[in-house]
Formats: structure tokens, sequence, C-alpha cells
């Protein structure tokens, strides 16, 4: 076999298990995001998201993780976390804007952003982490599983950590709709049918039960939807008289069938669009 016979297989073998991953700077950046094929730690400069003090209507989960984080990033003891609950009231919102209010005080503490299609290399991400001297809040959004979804498994990697353990500085953060990360009626379904119903979805159900802390998010009042139109009104500059914007408001979340902290922004997104104001920043 001639020389360039070799060097095009060589190139292969590298193409089909590349060099390990170099470690990244993580003093370059406040947060990165997790990809695979090829896997890499991309450093993200901007982080998308909203001042703590305008997250509205969740006080009770906002203090108790705010307290669990800051635990963490001072090195002492703290707990993964579950958010659960109604969709768009500031699950995500809260754990990128509890990270931007402690950087300050802890330019260490890193958001490390993980999708869940990419669990099955989480074992490889955490070795990462592992070793280098910064403390990392790990964040998969929107997390939930189907009944033939086997990634569920490659989460307890990160909340058990196996023999290991789960590495000292890093700490799990997930959002989802759903308490128990699968659907109820799945859990029905799969309980009605197994020789055991007590034992059918124990493996899934249990997941939920690994994460420290519960932080339940529930449909928020039309006072409290006001109160957030009112925050972003002060903290943008936008002049509205009082009576106008409630009635606006108000026929805003009612064309939407929904009252929410997304559908409070949006309709502050439009509200500030009519006004010329920009909201970069």
């Amino acid at each position: 076999m001639d020389q360039t016979a070799l060097t095009r297989i060589a190139e292969a073998l590298e193409r089909m298990s590349p060099a390990p991953l170099a470690a990244p700077d993580f003093a370059a950046a406040p947060a990165f995001v997790w990809h695979v094929e090829p896997e890499r730690l991309e450093p993200v400069t901007e982080v998308a998201r909203v001042d703590l003090d305008l997250l509205v209507g969740i006080t009770r989960a906002r203090d108790t993780l705010l307290d669990n984080t800051r635990r963490f990033a001072a090195g002492q003891a703290a707990n993964n976390a579950l958010l659960w609950g109604a969709r768009g009231m500031g699950k995500s919102s809260l754990v990128k804007a509890i990270h931007g209010a402690l950087s300050p005080e802890f330019p260490t503490l890193k958001l490390v952003e993980l999708q869940r299609e990419d669990l099955p290399s989480v074992a490889r991400l955490l070795n990462h982490l592992r070793a280098a001297p910064e403390r990392f809040i790990l964040f998969c959004d929107d997390l939930s599983f189907s009944h033939d979804d086997q990634h569920y498994k490659s989460l307890k990697a990160v909340l058990d950590g196996g023999i290991e353990g789960r590495p000292e500085n890093v700490v799990f953060y997930a959002t989802s709709n759903r308490r128990h990360l699968m659907p109820r009626d799945m859990i029905e379904n799969e309980r009605s049918s197994a020789i055991n119903p007590s034992e059918a979805v124990e493996e899934k159900v249990s997941l939920s039960d690994r994460f420290g802390l519960w932080l339940g998010f529930h449909p928020c009042d039309q006072d409290d939807y006001l109160m957030m139109i009112e925050g972003y009104c002060a903290a943008y500059g936008v002049s509205v008289d009082a009576d106008t914007l409630r009635a606006e408001a108000i026929e805003w979340q009612a064309t939407r069938g929904a009252r929410s902290g997304r559908v409070a922004w949006q309709f502050f997104t439009d509200l500030a669009g009519r006004h010329g104001v920009s909201l970069k920043g």
C-alpha cells in the first residue's frame, strides 16, 4: 500500500474519531453552549436575559433559587433544581437572571446550556467541567420525556453522577412544564397496563425526585400581569397614560386567551415599538 493511501486512511480515521476537545478558556465569557458533532463549548459573550427585579409574581421561587445559587457560587452545598409549571411564567428567565445578578459578585460562576437531545453526551461534558476551577450552572430548558425516550438515563449522570458522583463544581437546573417530566396520560396508561402498577413508571417518575429543589410556577392573575407591564415601562422609559395602558394590556391578553409573563413581554414589545423605543440592552 502506497503512502498516499495510508494518508487517506489516517485522515478518514481522524474524521471518525476526532481529537479530544481542548479545554476552553472559561474566562472568555460568562456563559457557554454545549454542542455536539463536533463537540465543543461555544462561548456566549452576551446572554439574552432580563433584570431580576423585572420578574414579578414569582417571589418565593426567585428567593429560593437565588439563595441556592449564591451558596453554590460561594463553594457551599447546593441542590439541583427543577423549575416546573405554567408556560411563559419566567422559568428559564429566572435561571438566566439569577446568573446575571450573581456574576459581578462571583465572576467564576458560569452558565452552560445543554440541549435535551444532547443528554447522551453529558458524561463527556461533565469531564470537561470537573477539571476546571470555575463553578458551573448546567442548564437544560424545556426538559421532558416521552414513553420511548431513553435520554432520561443520561440525565442520571448529572443528578447522581454514578460512582464518581456529580462534580462538586456543577449544579443542574432544568425547566419543564411537567412536574414528573412526562405526560400524566402516559403515567396512567403505563400503570393501567402493568403487571405491577406501582413499579410501572417508577424509574421515570422517580427522576424528578432526584432534584433537591422543586419550584412551582403557576399562572399569574391580572394584577401581576399588569404589574409586569408597568415594570417594563418604567425600566425602558415608556410613558403611557395608566388607564390607556390598562385597557390595551387587558385587550391584548384577551385576544391571546392567556395571561403570563411571556404575554406581558409580547404586549410590551408591541407597545415599545409603537412608541419608538428600542429594547436593545
